[in-house]
C-alpha cells in the first residue's frame, strides 16, 4: 500500500481544536510560543487551550518549576510537564469526567543573533488517553539545522503540532506517531535523535527498538541507549569525553570483540591527555550491518542489544557506513580523543579506493575528513588459518597505489597496532560461533563472554534450543 500523504499542519491543529474531549496547557521556553501559535491561528483554540505560558525569564521559570542546572535539558522539560499536568487535573475537576487532559512543553535554544550557540531542544507531551486515565508521556530531543532563527522557530512549531496530534490521535500506534513527526519537514531542517515512550499507553514498548526506528525511518542518522537499556541523548553522554568505539555486527558478541576492546582500552589509556575514568566505550551497530540479510529483524536486533548490555556497553545505532561520516558525527559532540577499533578485514575495506569514488577528492578527501582532531584507528590482528601466520598492520599486503599513503598514516600514528592481543581470541569469528549455536555444538560456549553465554541460553537467542 502506498503511504498516505501527510496531513497538513493546519488540519492537524484544527482537528485537535475541534475535539471537545481534549484540553490542556502549552508551556514553552525559548523560540517563542511557536507551537501554540498554530492552534490560535487555525481557530477554535478555546476548546483546546486551557493555558499558554512562556516562562522565558530564568527567575520566573525557577519560581514555577524549581531550580535547574540547565534550562535546555530533559529534567527541566519533565518538571514542566509534571507541574502543568498535575495543575490541570487538580484545578479542572469539573471537566474530569468528560475531558482527557494534556500538557505540552518544550525548552529550546534556537539560533541566537551571533549564530554561535548549539541549536537544539527538548519537547514532550504528557496526556491522558481517556478521561481519568493515568497519564502517558512522549519525550523527544531535536536538533535544529535551519540557518536562521525564524526558520528554526517555524520548524519547531510544526514538529510540536505533529507530536501533539500523534499523541492524541495515534497513541495506539507509536510507529505512526514517529513516522509523522517530520510531516511538513525534512531531516535537513530538523533531526530527532532521541525519543522515549512511557506510561500505560506504551507499556509494551521497548524504547531501544524505537531508537532503531528513528534511524530506520530517517528521523535521525544516529541514536543511542545506555548499559541500563534506557535511551539517551547523544550529546549528553559524548560531551567532552574520550571515546573508544567498536563497530561490528555482534552476532554474537564474542571473545574476539571483548579482547579487541580490552587491548584498545589499555593502549588508549596510555596516551597523553586520556583519563581512564573518562573513557566511554561504545558498540556501534550500523544500519548496513543490521540489514545484511535484507529487512531488519527486530527480534535479532534486540537479542544483540541484550548481549551488548550484559557486557556493560553503550550502544550507538548509526546510518554512517563511511568511517569519515562517523568521525564527523562524533566530533560534533566531543573535542577529546577518539579511538576507533577495527580488524584487519575492516582496515582493508577502509583502504579500498572504490568506497570513495563519490567524493571529488576520492580517498584523500575521505582521509582528510577522517584523520584529524586526535582520531586514530586501533587495529586488531587476524590469523591465517592455513599458515597460522598472524597478520598485523606491519605485514599487511597492499597494492602500489595505496602503499605510500598507508605508510604515512602508520608513521603519523593515525593507524595504531594492537600488539597486546590474546592469541586464542584472534582466531574466534562470530559467524562460526553463530553456526555452532544453531548446530547445538557446545564449543561455542567457550568462545563468548560468560555474560553473553548466559543471555543466549536464558532467552534462546541466535537459534539456541538447549
Amino acid at each position: 500500500m502506498p503511504k498516505a500523504l501527510p496531513i497538513p499542519t493546519t488540519e492537524k491543529a484544527l482537528a485537535i481544536n475541534l475535539d471537545n474531549g481534549r484540553y490542556g496547557t502549552f508551556a514553552e521556553i525559548g523560540a517563542g510560543q511557536e507551537v501554540v501559535r498554530w492552534f490560535f491561528q487555525v481557530g477554535g483554540a478555546a476548546g483546546t487551550v486551557a493555558k499558554s505560558i512562556s516562562a522565558y525569564d530564568m527567575t520566573m521559570s525557577d519560581t514555577i518549576y524549581g531550580k535547574a542546572d540547565r534550562y535546555v535539558s530533559r529534567p527541566r522539560l519533565e518538571s514542566m510537564l509534571n507541574y502543568e499536568q498535575n495543575l490541570n487535573i487538580e484545578r479542572l475537576t469539573e471537566r474530569a469526567s468528560s475531558t482527557a487532559f494534556f500538557s505540552f512543553a518544550n525548552t529550546v535554544s534556537a539560533r541566537n543573533y551571533l549564530g554561535t550557540n548549539s541549536c537544539h531542544g527538548w519537547m514532550g507531551m504528557k496526556f491522558q488517553a481517556n478521561p481519568g486515565d493515568e497519564s502517558s508521556q512522549i519525550v523527544i530531543h531535536v536538533r535544529m539545522l535551519d540557518p536562521t532563527n525564524a526558520m528554526q522557530q517555524e520548524a519547531l512549531g510544526i514538529v510540536g503540532v505533529n507530536l501533539i496530534y500523534g499523541a492524541c490521535v495515534n497513541h495506539n500506534d507509536p510507529d505512526d506517531i514517529m513516522e509523522s513527526l517530520l510531516d511538513g519537514l525534512s531531516i535537513q531542517r530538523i533531526e530527532i535523535d532521541m525519543i522515549e515512550f512511557s506510561g500505560p499507553c506504551f507499556s509494551e514498548i521497548d524504547n531501544r527498538l524505537m531508537s532503531l526506528k528513528l534511524v530506520e525511518m530517517g528521523l535521525s542518522n544516529a541514536a543511542m541507549f545506555g548499559p541500563d537499556g534506557r535511551v539517551i541523548q547523544p550529546s549528553n553522554v559524548l560531551r567532552k569525553r574520550p571515546l573508544l568505539v567498536e563497530r561490528g555486527s555482534f552476532r554474537p558478541f564474542s571473545n574476539a570483540h571483548r579482547d579487541l576492546l580490552r587491548a584498545a582500552h589499555e593502549n588508549f589509556c596510555a596516551e597523553p591527555d586520556v583519563e581512564e575514568g573518562e573513557i566511554l566505550q561504545i558498540a556501534e551497530l550500523t544500519m548496513s550491518k543490521l540489514m545484511e540479510e535484507g529487512a531488519i529483524d527486530y527480534k535479532d536486533f534486540l537479542a544483540r542489544a541484550d548481549m551488548l548490555l550484559a557486557c556493560g556497553m553503550t550502544v550507538l545505532i548509526s546510518n554512517y557506513f563511511e568511517y569519515y561520516r562517523l568521525a564527523q558525527y562524533l566530533r560534533l559532540h566531543t573535542d577529546n580523543k577518539i579511538a576507533i577499533t577495527i580488524g584487519m578485514a575492516g582496515l582493508k575495506m577502509v583502504l579500498n579506493e572504490k568506497y570513495y569514488e563519490h567524493l571529488a577528492g576520492g580517498i584523500l578527501e575521505a582521509f582528510g575528513r577522517l584523520f584529524k582532531h586526535d582520531l586514530a584507528f586501533h587495529v586488531y590482528p587476524s590469523m591465517d588459518r592455513d599458515t597460522r601466520e598472524i597478520c598485523t598492520v606491519h605485514n599487511l599486503k597492499l597494492g602500489d597505489e595505496i602503499r605510500h599513503l598507508y605508510r604515512h598514516l602508520l608513521e603519523r600514528g593515525y593507524i595504531k597496532p594492537l600488539d597486546n592481543y590474546d592469541e586464542d581470541s584472534i582466531d574466534v569469528y562470530s559467524r562460526e560461533v553463530l553456526k555452532m549455536i544453531k548446530n547445538q555444538d557446545s564449543k561455542w560456549e567457550n568462545m563468548v563472554p560468560s555474560e553473553v553465554r548466559d543471555v543466549i541460553k536464558e532467552n534462546g537467542y541466535m537459534g539456541y534450543t538447549g
